[in-house]
C-alpha cells in the first residue's frame, strides 16, 4: 500500500477503534466548494472480520463502517455504521445523553467553536443535530452536523455537510432591518402563482411571497436552491433555428455517468477540478450550438420559445439551463437541462420536467383572480417573517448580514382567504 494511503488508513483504524475490521473498499472523490476550492476525500468501507462481504442481497453487512475523510486537512466528514451496529473497540463513545461531551468532541474534531460557528438544533438522548451560525445567527448556505450513538454511547453516525464560515469570510455588522423599512420591497415579492392541489387534482391561484435575502442597505440577494458550486456564466439568450435538413447530424442521447474516476496521484497532488476552470466565449458559443442541435431535433416547432439562461460546470461536464420564453404563473416552472461534453462541445443528454406539466394539463383550471395584489399584501403584511441570517454573497466572496424575508401563508386570488401554504 502506498505510504500516503497507509497513513490515512492507520489514522482511521486507530481513531474509530476498527481493530475488528478490515478495509474492504476505498475510493477517492472530489468536489468544489462555494469558494471554488477543490476538496478531495477518501471514502472507505471497513468490514467486520466475521462478516461475509457482500451479503446475499449485495448489501454491506451490519456493522460495516463507511467513513470519509478530507485528505488535505486529515479531518473526517462522515462515519456511518450500517444498521446502527458498531463492533468498534476503544473507538469514539460518549456518556449517554451527554450534550456537553458531544459538543466538546465536535469542537475538537472540526476546530469549530460552539456558539460562534455552530449552534444546537436538536438534542435528544442519543441524537444530536447542529447548524452553522455566526455568533448564534444562522448562515446560508447552511452547514449541518449530525451525531447518533447507540445504547452504550458508541458513535454509530457522524456527518458534517455544508459550509461553516470562518472569521476571514464574514463581514460582521449590526442588524438594522424591520418589516416597515422594507415594505415596498416586500410588496414587489408578492406574486400571483398557480399552486397544485394534488388531492383534488386542481390548480388554484394564490398570492404568495417569493422569499429573498435583504442586506442592511436594502439591496436584495436572490434566494437560490441547489446553486452550482462550479463556474457559471449568465447567458440569458433566446435560441432560434430554421427547418432541420437531412444533412444535419442527428442527436443521440448517451448514457451518462456522474462518477469521476479519481486517481491517488490526483488526490494527493490536490489537482484542481475542471469545474473551477473558466468558461470561455468559444465554449459558451459551442454550448449554444449543442443546445440548438438538441432543440432542433426534440422540439422542432419551438424556435424562439426557449431561453438559454446559464451554462455551468458540473462533474467535468458543461450543463446548460433553459427556461421557456414566456412568463409562467405556476409554482413549478418548466425547465430543460442539456448536458454537454466539455472538450468536444457536443450534447450528451437532456432532462425535461415536461411530464410534470403534462399532468397539470388534465387538472381543473384555477379560478379567476378577483382580489387585487394590494389587498392581498395587506392581508399578508402581519404574517411576514424577517429574520437575521448571514448569507454568502458571491459578488463579494463574503458572508453578509441580511434579513431573510419569508411568509408561510398565502392569499386566495379568488376570494381573499388567508391560509397556510403547508395546507396545499
Amino acid at each position: 500500500m502506498d505510504d500516503r494511503m497507509k497513513a490515512l488508513v492507520d489514522l482511521t483504524k486507530k481513531k474509530f477503534g476498527l481493530h475488528n475490521y478490515y478495509l474492504g473498499r476505498h475510493a477517492f472523490n472530489r468536489h468544489v466548494d462555494m469558494f471554488k476550492q477543490t476538496k478531495y476525500t477518501l471514502s472507505m468501507e471497513w468490514f467486520p472480520i466475521h462478516a461475509q462481504v457482500p451479503d446475499e442481497n449485495g448489501l454491506n453487512p451490519e456493522g460495516t463502517a463507511v467513513i470519509e475523510m478530507d485528505i488535505n486537512q486529515h479531518v473526517f466528514s462522515s462515519a456511518i455504521f450500517v444498521g446502527g451496529k458498531s463492533f468498534a473497540e476503544n473507538g469514539i463513545a460518549f456518556s449517554p445523553s451527554s450534550r456537553e461531551a458531544v459538543i466538546s468532541w465536535v469542537e475538537k474534531e472540526t476546530g469549530l467553536v460552539f456558539g460562534n460557528q455552530f449552534s444546537a438544533q436538536k438534542a435528544s438522548c442519543q441524537e444530536f443535530r447542529f447548524q452553522s451560525c455566526v455568533d448564534g445567527m444562522p448562515t446560508s448556505p447552511g452547514g449541518q452536523i449530525e451525531i447518533k450513538q447507540d445504547d452504550e454511547g458508541k458513535l454509530i453516525f457522524f456527518s458534517i455537510t455544508g459550509e461553516f464560515p470562518t472569521t476571514e469570510v464574514v463581514e460582521k455588522a449590526v442588524y438594522q432591518l424591520s418589516i416597515d423599512t422594507i415594505e415596498e420591497l416586500a410588496k414587489k415579492q408578492v406574486q400571483s402563482v398557480e399552486f397544485p392541489v394534488f388531492e383534488q387534482e386542481k390548480l388554484t391561484s394564490v398570492y404568495a411571497l417569493e422569499e429573498i435575502y435583504v442586506k442592511n442597505d436594502r439591496k436584495a440577494i436572490p434566494f437560490e436552491v441547489n446553486a452550482s458550486s462550479g463556474t457559471i456564466v449568465l447567458v440569458d439568450t433566446p435560441l432560434f433555428w430554421g427547418k432541420q435538413v437531412d444533412s444535419v447530424s442527428s442527436f443521440t442521447p448517451l448514457e451518462m455517468s456522474w462518477q469521476e474516476n479519481i486517481t491517488m496521484d490526483q488526490a494527493f497532488a490536490m489537482e484542481p477540478s475542471p469545474d473551477v476552470l473558466p468558461i470561455t466565449c468559444e465554449q459558451e458559443a459551442g454550448c449554444k450550438e449543442a443546445v440548438r442541435e438538441v432543440l432542433q431535433q426534440e422540439y422542432p416547432d419551438d424556435s424562439g420559445k426557449w431561453i438559454m439562461k446559464t451554462v455551468h460546470r458540473e462533474n467535468g461536464k458543461l450543463v446548460a439551463t433553459l427556461k421557456p420564453n414566456n412568463h409562467s404563473q405556476r409554482v413549478f416552472s418548466r425547465k430543460l437541462l442539456v448536458f454537454i461534453d466539455a472538450d468536444r462541445l457536443i450534447p450528451e443528454n437532456f432532462i425535461d420536467n415536461q411530464d410534470l406539466w403534462k399532468m397539470f394539463e388534465s387538472w381543473e383550471a384555477p379560478e379567476s383572480v378577483t382580489i387585487p395584489k394590494e389587498m392581498a399584501f395587506e392581508k399578508m403584511k402581519d404574517l411576514l417573517k424577517l429574520e437575521p441570517v448571514y448569507v454568502y454573497d458571491s459578488t463579494e466572496n463574503k458572508y453578509i448580514l441580511c434579513g431573510k424575508l419569508d411568509c408561510h401563508y398565502g392569499v386566495s386570488g379568488a376570494d381573499g382567504e388567508v391560509f397556510s401554504l403547508k395546507d396545499l
